[in-house]
């Protein structure tokens, strides 16, 4: 059997819209290299069918999206879908959760109960949109700033490289884009996001076996 995805997309409301939109580009990657992937796009981003496709197709690498907070990832309608109670159902994943907070107690929770890493975020997760472009979020610009870096995450796993690394490169990428703002300088429409990406990148961590690759 080839190796299986599984990536939640919400898409309740404009944060969990644009998580979604540019999810997408994950999902391409995956479908470039051959990765079998299982959507659970919208209303199908819910607890029982996450679970029942967990149990089912065991894919290797589990990518959500959505909110959180420390102790759970929520997928449609901020319903809970993963929380410490479900260690035995994720032992032996990696997952990467683009959630505010999760990485700060869920996270290493299900690393002490078989996960193999966890990257997320251990404080919230914020990105700035450009209100000009919310009906198109993948031309955004400036949400570009934020989410391209989070993308890579899931991304350089996909390429074959380690979690440690993958969160490394993704960080850089963070770092590269809050230097091109404060060389563009205070009149650039984005030079009040540095702040914000350096805030996600700091925040933006793995927990467990930082060697394994998907």
């Amino acid at each position: 059997m080839g190796k299986i995805i599984l990536i939640t997309r919400p898409e309740h409301d404009l944060g969990t819209r644009y998580l979604s939109k540019w999810g997408k580009e994950i999902i391409n990657e995956a479908s470039n290299k051959g990765v079998r992937v299982i959507d659970l796009h919208r209303q199908r981003a819910e607890r029982e069918r996450f679970l029942g496709t967990l149990k089912k197709s065991n894919p290797s690498l589990v990518v959500l999206n959505g909110h959180g907070n420390e102790n759970m990832v929520t997928g449609h309608d901020t319903q809970a879908i993963l929380t410490e109670i479900d260690g035995s159902i994720v032992s032996g994943k990696i997952i990467f959760a683009r959630a505010c907070r999760s990485a700060k107690i869920l996270g290493p929770s299900l690393v002490t109960q078989g996960v193999i890493v966890y990257l997320g975020y251990k404080e919230d997760f914020w990105f700035k949109y450009n209100t000009r472009d919310v009906s198109r979020p993948l031309e955004d610009k400036t949400a570009a700033l934020f989410l391209e870096p989070s993308n890579r995450i899931a991304i350089y796993l996909l390429k074959g490289h380690s979690a440690g690394e993958a969160n490394k490169r993704s960080r850089e990428l963070y770092k590269k884009n809050i230097g091109r703002l404060l060389a563009e300088g205070p009149l650039s429409e984005d030079y009040d996001a540095i702040r914000i990406l350096f805030w996600n990148m700091m925040n933006q961590i793995c927990i467990g076996k930082e060697e394994v690759t998907f």
